[in-house]
């Protein structure tokens, strides 16, 4: 029997897999600025998209996981954040690009990281305290810091179509995190495979013209590794620190980004960049220096998904359960008084 100490490490993984979620998308980037070419925004959106959903279905027929499948309750709140993230966000960013400038734009993407820890402090009631809060501001403006040109912002024209991208973003986000006890290979291929569909339907009916195939091959693979390996680490993120906090590791993205254009594309570096990277630096150390502890009460409940045998899951198993650990069954909790270090995890979304 685990104990409360494989909390902490659960929380590190945790940590480490938004880590790796926001390198992977930063990476993404500038690879794509390198596709994209004479190919439409929207078009490229699309095969990046479709790219992650046939490359993890592909994963999920050679190796499946031992994960809880989506449950037939799951479908709509998937629906809700496809349409969000995938078809509402993309065309609100397209149509924002086509109506402002680049860099507005980009700066202006860094509104999903707020609204996100909006949403999921407001809305609903994830624990976000001080250090926290001071944290996230800390990377959110580190990466504001790194996407300003000196461009002017207005709230006009195309800046309102990128914050209402953004907000649909920070939208999927949230819903994303009431599916994170299921198979993340499956919800991200599905994602992306519908997402991809529709952004490329939608693109070619704008008058786009599909690439070749050497092209539409380079961007399937930076799509399955920058949009659908990345959410997959984002989503098993969500299912251990919630989405304030996976949200704000999510927003070094940008700095990841830049690093590597400096690195690899020979980027100077610049003294706007070194200052993003400390404020990013600090927030991130704010973060990893956070503990939260109090009595807390754990509702019966009744669900499926991957587990061990820790202070939370002192079940009994029946013949037709799976032996080994970790494992999937369905499985009951009782009420449950403690007391020990938590984060807003799969377990531990109650109210303050």
């Amino acid at each position: 029997m685990r104990d409360h100490g494989d909390h902490g490490r659960e929380r590190r993984a945790g940590i480490a897999m938004a880590l790796g979620s926001a390198l992977l998308f930063g990476a993404s980037t500038p690879l794509a600025k390198l596709l994209v070419g004479g190919l439409s925004p929207w078009l490229l959106a699309g095969l990046l998209y479709l790219g992650s959903g046939l490359g993890l279905a592909l994963v999920r027929r050679l190796r499946p996981a031992a994960e809880a499948p989506l449950a037939r309750g799951d479908y709509p709140w998937l629906a809700a954040a496809i349409l969000c993230g995938g078809v509402v966000g993309p065309l609100l960013l397209m149509s924002g690009l086509e109506a402002g400038t680049a860099s507005a734009a980009s700066l202006l993407l860094n509104l999903e990281g707020v609204f996100t820890l909006a949403i999921a402090w407001v809305v609903f009631r994830e624990n976000v305290d001080l250090r926290v809060g001071l944290g996230a501001a800390a990377i959110l403006l580190g990466a504001v810091l790194l996407s300003w040109e000196g461009g002017s912002l207005s709230l006009g024209g195309g800046s309102l179509l990128v914050a209402g991208a953004c907000l649909a973003w920070a939208v999927d986000n949230n819903l994303t995190r009431r599916l994170s006890a299921a198979d993340p290979v499956q919800i991200a291929m599905l994602k992306g495979a519908v997402a991809g569909t529709v952004n490329i339907a939608l693109a070619v009916a704008a008058g786009a013209e599909l690439p070749d195939a050497g092209t539409m091959l380079a961007a399937g693979l930076v799509g399955f590794l920058g949009y659908g390996v990345s959410l997959v680490l984002f989503v098993l993120a969500l299912r251990h620190l919630g989405t304030a906090r996976t949200g704000a590791y999510f927003s070094l993205a940008p700095f990841v980004g830049a690093l590597l254009a400096v690195a690899a594309l020979g980027e100077p570096l610049s003294l706007r960049f070194v200052l993003a990277a400390l404020l990013m630096a600090a927030g991130l150390a704010l973060h990893l220096m956070e503990r939260h502890e109090h009595p807390h009460e754990h509702e019966p409940m009744e669900h499926a998904h991957r587990h061990v045998h820790d202070a939370h899951h002192r079940h009994d198993h029946g013949p037709d359960d799976p032996p080994g650990e970790p494992h999937v069954h369905r499985h009951a909790h009782p009420r449950l008084v403690h007391r020990h270090p938590h984060y807003p995890d799969l377990h531990h979304r109650h109210e303050h």
